[in-house]
């Protein structure tokens, strides 16, 4: 237990009292959430502190950091480049290229590492069930099992699930340290795209191998010439990038719906509201499916039940954050209470028992909120400790033990509520998820031919996907949501996975009635099928789904990925793995619109590597619209381009 109480008094000394008038012009300007806004007018009645108030305190933000301009690298600095009062290098000499591209590149690889190592957690969990080392754990879709041993050349005949699970796994391993310059699933990439990952030098051999050799370029007296940081280093954070798309993260992405079962699609709801006033609350925070599995299944153990029943609440309601929710809403139906900035709101409803943490995206900040009212922050991830948080030391072997032991400190809880204390802002949205690739695909009658030949017609111009974060430097959910409506008014479909998702959930954008926002050719698609306009693929893991949904329609039409009428974009990002999410999109062929400017505004040959360069070596670039409107004009005109080329 690592419980360090930091009382939100010292939050509430520091907020200086606002006139209401103040109160609904920030609420207003911070999010289009309507139950948000309650919250934040809430938050700000009482003195808590949140984002965005943070993000008020850190103005003005340096531009030499912003620009990718400063580097703390080594000891002899920290460095800024100010070309204007003479600071054209660093102390060890290097140029704002060699600082803003090895400043860049290290950004990858940290994204990179922290989706891969999921992937890793995830296969950990697989080969210890097979061994029968794992508690509680069983493998759900034999099926997924099979095909997956089938590409790593695993024998499945007349063997038991559990003796394939062990051989995949230890397989799996193998495939983030191996040395046989090649990641096994980027064989589902079709073959265009592959030679053009060779003539590149970009084909990622390992996942390791790729995010250690990046971390080894852009140390100190290592990458000096910035036409090699550029050329070849950049390249290698691309490789580095494939590396997680088609390997850490698809691993995670499959093994988990080996795990826990392939999501179908299912309906349930959205935003705050989805708290119940007379049930035990816990949220569940995070990106790793691993513990709030175990979470559902002790929240239906019979002596939870009675204990729940002793406190006088009518039973538990577990609710999903970030992408930790996205994985339990795909495949149990479990409601989404919201995504990024909602984590500190749901707190200051004065409803919730406990917030279970795992890891990534999580603010160090929530013991404080959590100080103001009676919930505890339960931390489970020696990766992810939080001080002032309880820490249960999770691990495979103990996880249904764990998972029990948290639910029941939630449960004992319930009486230190505070019932004059307590704000559900208002009733929850429905919601349509669970869009796998094998569930579009069964949708379509078994074949993605339907899909192809809707493309073809111009019914559905084309297909994006929106993915990523929230981001105080965007209005919350705006980005996502207007570009969204913008797009499927055009006839573009939308696939989203993360908090993109979530927001347009919120929205009532994940429901097939939303097909009225649509444009003639898609509303008639969607009416047909049954579907919403925007489709909700999981978690920011499972953008891997979305690979493969393109390497699928790329091979039914011959072509590479990068000859497709599709686009990516991250209205809101905010974090490395975001990075990492749009080098393999763009490495994959999939031109990418960025709603923030990354940290690379103060070299001008790595903003033009980018944005044109890489056209010549992937046949897909970035581009940077902070206005979801003009991005989404950006992304129809890129579209017709590649209809044009098609001849369609």
């Amino acid at each position: 237990m690592d419980r360090k109480l930091d009382t939100c008094e010292l939050d509430r000394a520091k907020m200086s009292l606002m006139n209401p008038k103040v109160i609904e012009e920030k609420s207003n300007e911070r999010t289009i959430d309507e139950l948000a806004k309650v919250m934040l007018k809430h938050t700000m009645e009482e003195g808590i502190e949140t984002v965005w108030d943070r993000f008020e305190m850190q103005q003005p933000q340096c531009r030499y950091c912003s620009d990718g301009l400063s580097c703390s690298r080594c000891a002899m600095g920290p460095c800024r480049i100010i070309p204007e009062h003479h600071r054209e290098r660093g102390v060890c000499g290097a140029d704002a290229d060699l600082v803003v591209s090895r400043n860049l590149l290290d950004t990858i690889a940290t994204g990179a590492a922290a989706h891969s190592d999921h992937g890793r957690d995830i296969v950990e969990t697989l080969y210890k069930t097979g061994t029968g080392e794992a508690q509680g754990y069983e493998i759900t879709d034999v099926k997924k099992l099979e095909k997956i041993a089938g590409e790593l050349g695993v024998d499945t005949k007349g063997r038991k699930k559990e003796e394939i699970a062990t051989d995949v796994g230890r397989q799996l391993f193998y495939e983030f340290g191996t040395f046989k310059n090649k990641v096994t699933f980027a064989d589902r990439a079709p073959e265009q795209t592959k030679q053009l990952w060779k003539a590149a030098g970009i084909v990622p051999r390992s996942v390791d191998r790729e995010i250690v050799e990046a971390m080894h370029r852009v140390h100190m007296g290592v990458g000096a010439n910035y036409a090699n940081i550029l050329l070849h280093g950049l390249r290698h954070g691309l490789r580095a990038s494939l590396g997680d798309g088609w390997g850490g993260s698809m691993m995670g992405t499959d093994i988990s719906d080996v795990l826990f079962g392939t999501p179908t699609i299912n309906q349930s709801q959205v935003n705050l509201g989805v708290l119940m006033e007379d049930h035990v609350n816990i949220s569940l925070h995070g990106h790793n499916p691993m513990l709030s599995e175990m979470i559902v299944r002790a929240a239906n153990d019979p002596d939870m039940k009675a204990l729940t029943k002793k406190t006088g609440a009518k039973g538990i309601n577990l609710v999903g954050l970030c992408c930790t929710g996205n994985e339990l809403l795909m495949r149990k139906g479990v409601p989404m209470a919201g995504n990024h900035f909602n984590q500190e709101l749901i707190i200051a409803t004065g409803a919730l028992e406990a917030m279970v943490i795992d890891y990534q995206c999580i603010f160090p900040s929530l013991p404080r909120t959590a100080s103001c009212y009676h919930p505890k922050i339960i931390s489970t991830s020696e990766k992810s400790k939080v001080v002032g948080s309880y820490y249960f030391d999770f691990h495979p072997e103990n996880a249904y033990d764990t998972a029990k032991a948290i639910v029941k400190m939630a449960i004992n809880n319930f009486p230190n509520r505070i019932p004059e204390r307590v704000l559900i802002p208002g009733k929850p949205v429905d919601l349509m998820a669970g869009f796998s690739v094998e569930a579009i695909v069964e949708a379509l009658g078994g074949t993605v031919k339907p899909l192809i030949d809707v493309i073809a017609s111009g019914d559905v111009r084309g297909a994006v996907g929106i993915v990523g974060c929230n981001n105080p430097k965007v209005q919350h959910d705006y980005g996502h949501v207007t570009l969204a409506k913008e797009l499927i008014k055009n006839d573009i479909l939308c696939v989203e996975t993360g908090c993109a998702a979530v927001a347009c959930g919120k929205a009532g954008l994940l429901m097939p009635e939303a097909a009225f926002l649509a444009g003639p050719g898609l509303k008639g698609v969607c009416n047909k099928l049954g579907i919403p306009p925007v489709l909700h693929m999981g978690s920011c893991v499972d953008c891997s789904r979305i690979l493969v949904l393109l390497a699928e329609l790329a091979k039914a039409l011959g072509v590479g990925i990068d000859q497709l009428p599709v686009a990516g974009a991250a209205p809101e990002w905010y974090s490395q793995k975001a990075v990492s999410i749009g080098s393999y999109f763009v490495a994959s062929g999939v031109y990418t619109v960025l709603g923030v400017m990354p940290k690379i505004a103060g070299s001008d040959n790595v903003v033009k590597l980018l944005t044109t360069g890489l056209n010549g070596v992937v046949n897909a670039s970035f581009a940077v619209e902070p206005d979801p409107v003009a991005a989404a004009e950006l992304i129809t005109k890129h579209i017709g381009w590649k209809r044009k080329a098609l001849g369609i």
